[in-house]
């Protein structure tokens, strides 16, 4: 048995008709009223980002150091950030500040924090001298010239120098080069380059050492296995060794106006 209900069923076909007929908002309205609350949100946010900002953007009053200190002073630190101290705490340019303190003579990196409430913090480490350059620059374990004229130079540091851009390129072959001389017993007091790209290295001991333009690492390791043995005992005797040969060297002897040598065909006489 069924039961018929017109009336509920015209009711169920009326309310589907009048939602039919419901009117609604155009899409881009809808799409602009969302992206209108996105934007006011985003305003939000910055604008108290920016009140946060101006709050905490209090005048630097303080500024700590730390570092060896050896060769650089604070006075030096503190004239360099000087410049940058009338920024804000939030707005103050860490970047600027960094380059500016590595812009003083022997700095090699600085680091810049900031500390709450109202001070910089700054760390400075100082350049190695590994060598001087010519007569007064300073040469870093980088091979980088680093100061160009050092009222103090140290005295034990090797002399390198060439010609006006080799400071790298000598202060590389210097390096290349030192351990393998210590290793034999012998200390590089001056490593050359001239004009021509010929190389020369004073010892400690007062010789000098002609390696030429050619072949350069491998007439220094002839010279450390077969020369330094030869000339060991008899250093204060000598004036120079030559190493311009293909299978031997020449051996200047301060008293003596004819060099010695062992038998050998020089290999590159435009080096002389």
């Amino acid at each position: 048995m069924s039961l018929n209900w017109p009336g509920r069923r015209n009711r169920i076909k009326n309310r589907a008709k009048a939602e039919k007929r419901r009117w609604r908002w155009p899409k881009f309205v809808t799409d602009w009223r969302l992206h209108a609350r996105r934007a006011a949100l985003l305003l939000l946010l910055v604008a108290g980002l920016g009140a946060l900002t101006w709050a905490l953007d209090r005048p630097i009053r303080v500024i700590s150091m730390d570092g060896s200190f050896q060769r650089v002073s604070p006075g030096q630190i503190e004239k360099a950030v000087a410049p940058f101290a009338q920024a804000g705490f939030m707005s103050a340019d860490l970047d600027a500040i960094q380059r500016a303190i590595e812009g003083v003579p022997w700095v090699e990196q600085a680091r810049v924090q900031r500390r709450w409430p109202n001070s910089l913090h700054v760390t400075v480490i100082e350049q190695t001298a590994a060598a001087r350059w010519g007569e007064s620059g300073l040469l870093n374990t980088h091979g980088e010239l680093f100061v160009r004229d050092a009222a103090h130079v140290p005295a034990e540091l090797p002399r390198l120098s060439g010609p006006d851009g080799t400071e790298a390129q000598v202060a590389q072959r210097y390096l290349s080069i030192q351990g393998r001389m210590l290793e034999a017993g012998m200390r590089i007091a001056a490593l050359r380059l001239d004009e021509r790209g010929a190389w020369e290295m004073d010892l400690d001991s007062g010789v000098t050492v002609r390696l030429g333009r050619r072949q350069v690492e491998e007439r220094i390791d002839r010279f450390i296995r077969t020369a330094s043995p030869v000339i060991a005992h008899r250093l204060s005797e000598i004036t120079y060794v030559d190493m311009r040969y293909s299978n031997g060297f020449a051996i200047g002897w301060r008293n003596q106006a004819t060099p010695a040598s062992v038998p050998a065909k020089r290999s590159d006489d435009t080096d002389a």
